[in-house]
């Protein structure tokens, strides 16, 4: 997401961050917003979601070696046998799934 699609949000739903810095970060973080023509906050946030977007997609990705992705593959084509635990978990699942008709839920919870 960049901030000209955010200037489409109404202020209503709009949220506020706030940070305290140094004055010397301060001055050097607005000299950069200067050399792009954006406004100190602006800056900030671009710089902050530019960041957040670099973290949530190293977090979402899985790297693999080339003899890790072969386990993997091998795994996924040949598993293992399900052991006592999650055969049991099985059971348990398959016991108290109930059918609710009209509705998206196919558990009985207690209420």
């Amino acid at each position: 997401m960049t901030l000209a699609k955010e200037r489409d949000v109404p202020a209503a739903a709009r949220g506020r961050i706030s940070a305290r810095v140094p004055q010397s970060v301060q001055e050097h973080l607005q000299q950069a917003a200067d050399l792009t023509g954006a406004t100190l906050n602006q800056f900030v946030v671009q710089a902050a979601l530019d960041a957040a977007e670099k973290v949530l997609a190293r977090e979402r990705s899985l790297l693999l070696s080339d003899e890790e992705a072969r386990r993997f593959c091998q795994l996924l084509d040949h598993p293992s046998e399900p052991n006592a635990a999650l055969r049991g978990a099985h059971e348990r699942y398959s016991a108290r799934k109930v059918p609710h008709a009209g509705t998206d839920s196919t558990f009985e919870f207690d209420a």
